[in-house]
């Protein structure tokens, strides 16, 4: 049984994640898990899973839950991110904080020799030059979680790095694919959170209607694959089945196709080097025969 620590439990991925840990319960224990603001979220979590490791950000939240959970081991701020995520018991530390707060953390864990399954951008995009000759030298698993970088991970399984010509990043386009400049000096954020195919927190959502999520995540390919931006291409894919394409130096292309699910991608990091059973919903072909790809 692994047993993980989730940073950023009450988020979107964090508590997907909840959703694959109690789908497969032989498979996965979470022995601690962090939360920012949302303590309904976190106590609900709480109650359905009897983690013994809980860090939050506010002292208030700390006092609280001290009090109101006495067989519980909590922790405070950034000091306590750290120390749950180098608990000895800890394998792998799923960070799915959104931000820079999630650096240290990672960093800390690398060193005391966790995996890392990383759903948070910012590690790579502001230290990519620390993390990944962290892990080389603590010979730790870096596993992406990032729709797009479990598909690229995935086409790359058995496959020598150095043969590969270009990475095909594939990207929706978000709510706003098709408008014109005139529409887009109209829209609201409350538009920008409507995004056609995947439930995903604020701001990622946001960043996905304006893009930006594509170039965080073109520098996090850079990182992780040991390309440079120009082997990397962005292309846009309304349906977001195909969630990125890795193009080989004998023309080959592999690709990594299923349904807009953040579930996947988190099954796949945390069951390696196998994949787990799921009742999710399957992809048909007859579904999904008209696939479309355009550029930015």
């Amino acid at each position: 049984m692994k047993k993980i620590t989730v940073l950023g439990v009450t988020g979107s991925i964090g508590t997907q994640t909840i959703d694959v840990v109690t789908g497969h319960p032989d498979e996965f224990e979470i022995v601690a898990m962090s939360a920012g603001h949302n303590i309904k979220k976190l106590e609900e979590i709480m109650n359905q899973l009897p983690v013994p490791h809980i860090c939050v950000l506010e002292q208030k939240d700390y006092d609280y839950l001290s009090e109101k959970y006495p067989d519980r081991h909590f922790y405070l701020g950034q000091e306590g991110l750290i120390q749950i995520s180098t608990l000895e018991e800890t394998e792998i530390v799923l960070n799915a904080i959104v931000g820079f707060a999630g650096l240290l953390p990672t960093i800390e864990a690398i060193k005391a020799g966790k995996d890392i399954a990383l759903a948070n951008k910012e590690t790579l995009v502001v230290a990519g030059h620390i993390i990944i000759p962290l892990a080389k030298k603590y010979g730790i698993q870096l596993l992406p979680v990032d729709s797009e970088h479990s598909a690229i991970f995935q086409s790359l399984n058995g496959e020598n790095p150095s043969t590969i010509e270009k990475i095909l990043l594939t990207a929706s386009g978000g709510p706003f694919r098709t408008f014109t400049k005139e529409q887009l000096e109209h829209v609201t954020a409350a538009d920008a959170l409507k995004h056609p195919n995947w439930s995903m927190g604020a701001k990622i959502t946001i960043d996905s209607a304006s893009m930006m999520n594509k170039g965080f995540e073109m520098i996090e390919a850079k990182w992780l694959y040991n390309v440079s931006q120009h082997d990397i291409e962005i292309v846009v894919h309304p349906q977001s089945i195909v969630h990125s394409m890795v193009e080989f130096k004998d023309g080959s292309v592999k690709a990594q196709l299923g349904l807009p699910d953040m579930r996947l991608p988190i099954r796949y990091a945390l069951g390696l080097p196998g994949r787990l059973a799921s009742d999710c919903k399957k992809m048909t072909v007859a579904d999904y025969c008209n696939l479309t790809f355009e550029l930015p």
